[in-house]
Protein backbone atom coordinates (compact mmCIF):
# COMPACT_ATOMS: atom_id res chain seq x y z
CA UNK A 1 0.00 0.00 0.00
CA UNK A 2 2.89 2.41 0.78
CA UNK A 3 4.44 2.24 -2.69
CA UNK A 4 1.08 2.51 -4.37
CA UNK A 5 0.17 5.50 -2.20
CA UNK A 6 3.42 7.27 -3.08
CA UNK A 7 2.90 6.69 -6.82
CA UNK A 8 -0.70 7.88 -6.65
CA UNK A 9 0.33 10.96 -4.64
CA UNK A 10 2.97 11.83 -7.24
CA UNK A 11 0.37 11.58 -10.03
CA UNK A 12 -2.12 13.70 -8.07
CA UNK A 13 0.58 16.27 -7.31
CA UNK A 14 1.36 16.57 -11.03
CA UNK A 15 -2.33 17.20 -11.72
CA UNK A 16 -2.67 19.82 -8.99
CA UNK A 17 0.51 21.87 -9.18
CA UNK A 18 3.43 22.27 -11.54
CA UNK A 19 5.77 22.97 -8.65
CA UNK A 20 5.47 20.51 -5.78
CA UNK A 21 7.42 18.32 -3.39
CA UNK A 22 6.25 14.83 -2.43
CA UNK A 23 7.69 13.12 0.65
CA UNK A 24 6.84 10.32 3.04
CA UNK A 25 5.57 10.97 6.58
CA UNK A 26 6.67 9.00 9.62
CA UNK A 27 3.28 7.30 9.94
CA UNK A 28 3.41 5.85 6.43
CA UNK A 29 1.48 8.64 4.72
CA UNK A 30 2.59 10.94 1.94
CA UNK A 31 2.66 14.75 1.94
CA UNK A 32 2.43 16.98 -1.13
CA UNK A 33 3.70 20.51 -0.58
CA UNK A 34 2.92 23.39 -2.92
CA UNK A 35 5.21 26.15 -1.66
CA UNK A 36 4.10 28.62 -4.33
CA UNK A 37 0.46 28.39 -3.20
CA UNK A 38 1.30 27.99 0.51
CA UNK A 39 -0.78 24.79 0.81
CA UNK A 40 -0.13 21.14 1.66
CA UNK A 41 -2.02 17.86 1.22
CA UNK A 42 -1.50 14.71 3.24
CA UNK A 43 -2.62 11.22 2.22
CA UNK A 44 -2.50 8.51 4.85
CA UNK A 45 -3.80 4.93 4.87
CA UNK A 46 -7.16 4.69 6.61
CA UNK A 47 -8.70 1.85 8.57
CA UNK A 48 -10.73 0.78 5.53
CA UNK A 49 -9.22 -1.35 2.80
CA UNK A 50 -8.19 0.81 -0.16
CA UNK A 51 -9.21 4.07 1.53
CA UNK A 52 -6.97 7.01 2.30
CA UNK A 53 -7.47 9.91 4.64
CA UNK A 54 -6.84 13.11 2.70
CA UNK A 55 -6.10 16.22 4.74
CA UNK A 56 -5.27 19.75 3.58
CA UNK A 57 -3.79 22.77 5.29
CA UNK A 58 -1.72 25.90 4.91
CA UNK A 59 2.02 26.49 4.92
CA UNK A 60 2.89 29.32 7.28
CA UNK A 61 5.60 31.94 6.91
CA UNK A 62 8.94 30.31 7.50
CA UNK A 63 7.89 27.00 5.94
CA UNK A 64 6.15 25.40 8.90
CA UNK A 65 2.81 23.72 8.34
CA UNK A 66 -0.36 24.70 10.11
CA UNK A 67 -2.65 21.94 11.41
CA UNK A 68 -5.03 20.42 8.89
CA UNK A 69 -8.08 22.55 8.21
CA UNK A 70 -10.13 19.96 6.32
CA UNK A 71 -10.09 16.22 5.78
CA UNK A 72 -12.00 13.58 3.83
CA UNK A 73 -11.92 9.87 3.11
CA UNK A 74 -11.29 8.84 -0.49
CA UNK A 75 -10.99 5.55 -2.34
CA UNK A 76 -7.48 4.95 -3.63
CA UNK A 77 -8.73 2.76 -6.48
CA UNK A 78 -11.17 5.46 -7.72
CA UNK A 79 -8.41 6.91 -9.90
CA UNK A 80 -6.09 9.87 -9.78
CA UNK A 81 -8.59 12.29 -11.31
CA UNK A 82 -11.20 11.52 -8.64
CA UNK A 83 -8.57 11.85 -5.92
CA UNK A 84 -7.35 15.12 -7.45
CA UNK A 85 -10.95 16.42 -7.45
CA UNK A 86 -11.23 15.59 -3.74
CA UNK A 87 -7.94 17.39 -3.09
CA UNK A 88 -9.09 20.46 -5.05
CA UNK A 89 -12.29 20.58 -3.00
CA UNK A 90 -10.32 20.41 0.25
CA UNK A 91 -7.87 23.07 -0.97
CA UNK A 92 -10.78 25.33 -1.90
CA UNK A 93 -12.17 24.95 1.62
CA UNK A 94 -8.76 25.76 3.11
CA UNK A 95 -8.48 28.84 0.90
CA UNK A 96 -11.92 30.18 1.83
CA UNK A 97 -11.26 29.62 5.54
CA UNK A 98 -7.83 31.26 5.34
CA UNK A 99 -9.11 34.39 3.58
CA UNK A 100 -9.76 37.11 6.16
CA UNK A 101 -13.11 38.91 5.92
CA UNK A 102 -11.51 42.36 6.05
CA UNK A 103 -7.85 42.52 5.10
CA UNK A 104 -5.78 44.61 7.47
CA UNK A 105 -4.82 47.98 6.06
CA UNK A 106 -1.17 48.80 6.12
CA UNK A 107 0.55 51.82 4.75
CA UNK A 108 3.21 50.75 2.32
CA UNK A 109 6.19 53.03 2.05
CA UNK A 110 7.29 53.74 -1.50
CA UNK A 111 10.82 52.77 -2.37
CA UNK A 112 13.32 55.60 -2.30
CA UNK A 113 11.11 57.88 -0.26
CA UNK A 114 12.38 58.91 3.12
CA UNK A 115 10.24 59.64 6.13
CA UNK A 116 10.43 63.22 7.29
CA UNK A 117 10.32 63.98 10.97
CA UNK A 118 9.38 67.35 12.35
CA UNK A 119 9.57 69.59 9.27
CA UNK A 120 6.56 69.40 6.93
CA UNK A 121 7.63 71.79 4.17
CA UNK A 122 10.70 70.83 2.18
CA UNK A 123 13.31 73.21 0.75
CA UNK A 124 11.88 72.82 -2.75
CA UNK A 125 8.45 73.91 -1.55
CA UNK A 126 9.93 77.03 0.07
CA UNK A 127 11.75 77.94 -3.17
CA UNK A 128 8.48 77.67 -5.11
CA UNK A 129 6.62 79.77 -2.51
CA UNK A 130 9.30 82.50 -2.56
CA UNK A 131 9.28 82.48 -6.40
CA UNK A 132 5.50 82.95 -6.54
CA UNK A 133 5.67 85.79 -4.01
CA UNK A 134 8.47 87.41 -6.04
CA UNK A 135 6.38 87.23 -9.23
CA UNK A 136 3.37 88.78 -7.47
CA UNK A 137 5.59 91.53 -6.06
CA UNK A 138 7.12 92.23 -9.51
CA UNK A 139 3.64 92.43 -11.07
CA UNK A 140 2.46 94.84 -8.37
CA UNK A 141 5.62 96.98 -8.80
CA UNK A 142 5.09 97.20 -12.56
CA UNK A 143 1.40 98.08 -12.07
CA UNK A 144 2.29 100.93 -9.71
CA UNK A 145 4.95 102.28 -12.12
CA UNK A 146 2.49 102.17 -15.02
CA UNK A 147 -0.04 104.34 -13.10
CA UNK A 148 2.60 106.91 -12.15
CA UNK A 149 3.61 107.59 -15.74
Amino acid sequence: MGTRLRETASEVAALLWREHVVYRERGGGVVIRGEHVQRWISMAPSGGRGEVLVRAGRILDGGTTAPARTEALARLDAGTHELAATCRRLLAEVTTEATPSAPPTRRVRKRGRRIRKGRHTSLTSWVVIVGVIALIGLYAYNAVLARLR
